[in-house]
Parts: C-alpha cells; sequence; structure tokens
C-alpha cells in the first residue's frame, strides 16, 4: 500500500509540473497585443492550469498522507479537467483549421480575406457587436507605431516576412495591396492606383488613430494572429495533455491495484 501511493505522490507531483506549461501556455496567449483585445480567448487556458496545479496538489498530498478520500475525489476531478482540456484542444483546433491567407506577388508576407476564416471566430470575435470595443483596445496598442521604427524603406517593408498579420499583412496598419496605395511610411500610403479593387481601400485612412481599424482586411488581421498564436500554444497542450493522460491511466491503475491489495491484506487477516 505504501508502495502504491508512493508511485502515485510521484505521479501527482508529475501532473503538477504539466500544468506549468498550460498555465505558461494560457499567460503567453493573453499577454499577446491582439489577445488583450479579444477576452472571450484570454483566460480559458490559465484557469484550467492553474485547475490542474491545485487538484495534482490535492492528490499529492492525498497520496502522501494516505488519505484515499481525498485520492479518489483527484481522480474524479483530474479526469473532468482532462476532458474539458481536451475540448478546449479539439475546439482551438476546428475553429482555427480555416486559413484566410493569400500570397501577395513582390511580398515577403501574406494578405488575409475575412472570408477565409471559420463562421465561429467571425460570429464570436469580430462581428459588429464586439468590433468596436476590440478596435479602441488595438488602437490604443503599439502594434502600428512600432512598424515606423522597424522599417525606412519600403524594400525593407516588403521583404520582410516577419510582419504580423495584425500589423500589414492586410491588415490594420496598411490598406490592401490591392488598392495600389504608394509606400511613404508602413502607416502612411498615398496615391492609390485602383480603388475599385476592394471596400477597404475607400476605408483607409491616414490618420494615425483610423488607419484600417474599420476595414475587414484588420478584422481578418486580428483573426490570423489568434489562429497563429493559438496553433503555436496547442502544441505544447497536446504534449502535455497526452503526458497527463499517461500519469493519470498509471496512477488510477496504482490507486486500483493499492485498494486490491488493502482488500485482500484485510480478508487474509480475518477481517471481512
Amino acid at each position: 500500500m505504501a508502495l502504491a501511493n508512493n508511485l502515485t505522490a510521484i505521479l501527482n507531483l508529475l501532473a503538477l509540473l504539466c500544468s506549468i506549461p498550460i498555465t505558461a501556455s494560457g499567460i503567453w496567449l493573453a499577454s499577446k497585443p491582439d489577445n488583450e483585445c479579444v477576452n472571450l480567448l484570454r483566460w480559458p487556458v490559465v484557469v484550467l492550469g492553474v485547475l490542474i496545479l491545485v487538484v495534482s496538489a490535492c492528490g499529492f498530498i492525498g497520496a502522501y498522507q494516505y488519505k484515499e478520500t481525498l485520492l479518489a475525489v483527484y481522480l474524479c476531478c483530474m479526469a473532468i479537467l482532462i476532458g474539458l482540456l481536451l475540448v478546449v484542444l479539439i475546439f482551438a483546433f476546428v475553429v482555427t483549421r480555416p486559413d484566410g491567407s493569400y500570397p501577395v506577388p513582390g511580398r515577403g508576407y501574406k494578405e488575409y480575406r475575412l472570408e477565409g476564416f471559420s463562421n465561429w471566430l467571425r460570429e464570436n470575435v469580430v462581428d459588429s457587436k464586439n468590433w468596436g470595443k476590440i478596435r479602441a483596445c488595438l488602437a490604443d496598442t503599439n502594434v502600428c507605431p512600432k512598424l515606423t521604427q522597424q522599417f525606412i524603406t519600403a524594400d525593407q517593408f516588403f521583404s520582410s516576412s516577419s510582419i504580423t498579420p495584425l500589423q500589414a499583412c492586410s491588415g490594420c496598419c496598411k490598406p490592401p495591396s490591392a488598392c495600389g496605395y504608394n509606400f511613404v511610411n508602413p502607416t502612411l500610403w498615398l496615391n492609390p492606383t485602383n480603388m475599385a479593387a476592394d471596400a477597404d481601400c475607400y476605408l483607409w485612412s491616414n490618420d494615425q488613430s483610423q488607419l484600417c481599424y474599420n476595414c475587414n482586411s484588420c478584422k481578418a488581421g486580428l483573426l490570423g494572429n489568434l489562429r497563429k498564436d493559438w496553433r503555436k500554444a496547442n502544441l505544447i497542450l497536446i504534449i502535455t495533455v497526452v503526458v497527463l493522460i499517461w500519469v493519470y491511466v498509471i496512477a488510477c491503475s496504482a490507486f486500483r491495484n493499492a485498494q486490491t491489495e488493502d482488500l485482500f491484506r484485510k480478508y487474509k487477516q480475518g477481517w471481512v
């Protein structure tokens, strides 16, 4: 029984350590400038990570102090949390699977169309009800202003592959390339040659508080950034959840074997 409890305690310690990358991934997602403006997607991963940390700590204490009731509660709660984490992973994968990007000739970056993203993202993140607050939040960030510090010439800007969807790739800080605007600096564009190419061509403004924040291309850029960030976080979460499931299965087996051994020992002693 003591050996099984020690094994369960070690496994709970591993589960506790697994909560660290989950929480870290959630904090990283929440700290991104675009995610700061989208409250809907900011904290679910952080909350799950903290809950797994708390439950794992309870399981560790229960195993270390031979508290079978606490261990049983731990196993039940951990099963629920692993299930929720799997739901979040599958949901994030499904809604971020469509990619609204398309290549632009002569550019080192891609541009994005709003129609290329999932209906759920379009209806729940950048719909007209939410966009007013998101737009104001984006305008208050340094996402666009810092482009003027990074790029001086048009060649530097057009050849860069490090510009995020939110910044330039048909996003919030520049008009769509199809409009034919001439580069002055990353957030100042003049003399368009093809205004009819995209409705966003008429919405572009050189007013630094306006830019293309009202454009569909800005919404697409935001979704492009969210998709990119969530895809990165999903890789860490997938690895972590596989380890958690492995730890949970072994912990269940150890707990069940410990109960069987305890019952058999009591039987031999004539307690049953």
